[in-house]
């Protein structure tokens, strides 16, 4: 299995990056995602819906499995038949900016990794914008 790692750097507060990985609504600001029913809570089963693209129902089903709040959020990522874990590990800075590290395990082919870092990456710079928007 092969798997991803990717580090962003926000200029906002630890709290503010976390509110914004965790709230439904806001989630569906910066992700792909326009419907969701996420909760940061350990167990809680939710789903991200947009679209369906060429052959996919558009759904990620996923599991919460650890919430360390500000610092540490992981859950599962079902879609295509793979099953992933998704992991953001935040930390704040001195300067008040906080480094996200993201983890994504469980990839079973290169051209889902390929897609999973575009994703994430074109994602990342729609949460820069959510974010100071907060």
């Amino acid at each position: 299995m092969k798997s991803i790692s990717l580090d962003f750097h926000f200029k906002s507060p630890i709290e503010k990056v976390w509110f914004a990985l965790t709230d439904s609504d806001t989630l569906s600001k910066w992700m792909m995602f326009k419907e969701n029913n996420f909760k940061p809570v350990v167990g809680h089963k939710f789903q991200l819906r947009m679209e369906p693209t060429g052959g996919w129902n558009g759904v990620v089903e996923g599991e919460v499995l650890e919430v360390d709040e500000p610092h540490r959020l992981s859950y599962t990522w079902v879609s295509l038949g793979e099953r992933n874990t998704v992991t953001w590990t935040l930390k704040q800075h001195e300067d008040g900016t906080t480094h996200v590290h993201l983890d994504q395990t469980g990839i079973s082919s290169e051209q889902a990794v390929n897609g999973a870092k575009y994703g994430w990456q074109a994602m990342a710079k729609q949460l820069e914008g959510v974010l100071a928007e907060l």
